[in-house]
């Protein structure tokens, strides 16, 4: 698996189109939940983009804190369905950790996760704060992983 790491300018045209692509093929299509996608808060993110044997296979969007939650925040975590035997949710959210842990320093990480992930997420470190919630009409919960 091959990451790239871009701000919004950095992104090729190519590179947008591909990660809007997966993001609607998995959260709109596949999930069945039509939602805004599109939410203004790309242009602020940076964009962690997995690739396998040329094709993006996974993405994630980044923000500092207080740009998107208090703590800097991982969102958009997706994973193309082909490619989700191959467990790369694991190297995708360790990428994204380490983005976050070289761009803005050990900082806590905050993220909105589906619940039915929690356990995924958990083995990751980070710990559910609160109760869960519906956003897009998608049972949530609030998770941060300690600095």
């Amino acid at each position: 698996m091959k990451f790239i790491v871009k701000t919004y300018d950095e992104l090729t045209k190519d590179a947008l189109y591909d990660l809007l692509q997966l993001r609607a093929e998995v959260f709109v299509v596949e999930q069945d939940c039509p939602y805004q996608d599109v939410d203004g808060k790309d242009k602020k993110a940076l964009h962690v983009l997995a690739y396998a044997k040329g094709e993006l296979a996974a993405y994630t969007r980044i923000f500092a804190p207080g740009d998107y939650f208090e703590r800097a925040s991982i969102g958009r975590v997706v994973v193309k369905q082909a490619q989700r035997k191959n467990k790369f949710g694991y190297s995708l959210m360790n990428k994204s950790i380490e983005v976050i842990n070289n761009h803005y320093g050990n900082v806590e990480i905050e993220i909105s996760a589906q619940e039915y992930l929690k356990k995924f997420y958990t083995s990751l470190g980070f710990d559910q704060v609160g109760e869960g919630y519906l956003e897009d009409n998608i049972p949530h919960i609030r998770m941060i992983k300690r600095a």
